[in-house]
């Protein structure tokens, strides 16, 4: 799964993703310092395989990952080619979900390309050159239903959808809040927009700030408020310390995040948050060979699940073996948990949750 980092130009999104990788993406105080997008896999912190580890000490350790996309800063006009616009449109189409960094924090040295700092507007720039580019998108769709219609009557009631959509776009909504007539949600989702990708809004806060300051920034309180109004989520990040974090070691790391009064970085957060933004769960395997988390789409069923680790798994399914996570660090170990009941067998048709630790028997 990939997700995009996009903002206005010396708004962070590179200094995010420096902290996101560890990696030495360029980073400057000038627009565009990023052209071609930089892309960095990332583990997903789960101190549930850490406990696994610890207790099969094995030769392999394997986490869930994401993949983080640094795109170009957009301008107004992008969705007419300003800029590098065209790029940032198409970097963004590949992605399955965007992470939008947006600036709340004030620093004379750090240029602003609208000269001064005012997070609503700036997000409003972005969600407009989106949206453009949506309803340029919508309406080639709607000439190709409008020919279809000539043979097929029953698709008139599509145009009508289709229309409802453009007008939406046209009032600078993204299609993401659009609520389609339920026998028409299928209409809709046949249209790649851009707009109706799940975001996730870093509100970029100045390094006062962090541990609860923000609370007093009136941008980052106007941007939670627009967040919460279309159902989205925004996490208050402030780059520069995160990018900081990163290069310290574990126990450097854990000093300097009680020193701030945090549990957890601000990064471990938004990497766990895009995750479960994503609709993905994890299930996992342990042994004395590997621990390892597997990524599935919650609501998957256990011989799709199996199918992740292998196509024979899937194709020779008998069940699966399942024990909670929960449960299994209660008991302590497999065997206790066995002895007292907790080790599952599944069929076809079970459904996996978070956290299944799983032993699949197959057979092919």
């Amino acid at each position: 799964m990939k997700l995009g980092i996009v903002g206005l130009p010396n708004v962070g999104k590179s200094t995010l993703f420096n902290a996101l990788t560890s990696s030495r993406a360029e980073s400057a105080n000038y627009p565009f310092c990023t052209i071609e997008p930089n892309i960095g896999v990332v583990a997903v912190p789960d101190e549930r395989l850490d406990y696994l580890a610890s207790l099969y000490n094995p030769a392999l350790y394997t986490p869930a990952v994401i993949e983080f996309v640094d795109i170009a800063g957009l301008v107004r006009g992008a969705s007419h080619g300003e800029g590098l616009g065209n790029k940032f449109l198409s970097h963004i189409r590949e992605c399955d979900a965007i992470i939008h960094v947006v600036r709340c924090f004030s620093d004379d040295n750090i240029i602003h390309v609208d000269g001064d700092v005012d997070p609503i507007r700036d997000l409003n720039t972005i969600n407009t050159e989106l949206c453009l580019a949506d309803i340029e998108t919508t309406e080639r769709g709607l000439e190709r239903v409008k020919k279809a219609v000539k043979g097929d009557k029953s698709l008139e009631a599509d145009i009508v959808e289709i229309e409802k959509l453009v007008q939406w776009l046209s009032e600078g909504n993204p299609a993401r809040t659009f609520t389609p007539e339920e026998t028409k949600a299928n209409v809709i989702s046949t249209i790649s927009l851009l707009t109706a990708k799940p975001v996730i809004y870093a509100a970029n806060i100045g390094e006062d700030e962090v541990g609860g300051g923000y609370n007093n920034n009136p941008g980052y309180l106007a941007l939670k408020k627009v967040a919460d109004a279309e159902g989205s989520e925004v996490i208050p990040i402030c780059a520069s310390i995160e990018a900081e974090i990163a290069t310290l070691d574990k126990e450097d790391r854990k000093v300097f995040l009680e020193d701030l009064g945090l549990k957890e970085s601000a990064l471990d957060r938004l990497i766990k948050l895009s995750y479960s933004t994503l609709g993905l769960i994890s299930f996992l395997t342990a042994g004395p060979k590997e621990v390892r988390a597997w990524t599935i789409k919650r609501g998957t069923k256990a011989p799709q699940a199996a199918g992740k680790i292998h196509s024979d798994f899937e194709r020779g399914f008998i069940r699966a073996e399942v024990v909670s996570f929960d449960a299994l660090r209660e008991c302590g170990s497999m065997a206790v948990a066995k002895e007292r009941g907790l080790v599952r067998s599944e069929g076809k048709d079970y459904v996996m949750a978070d956290g299944d630790v799983v032993l699949f028997r197959f057979n092919v």
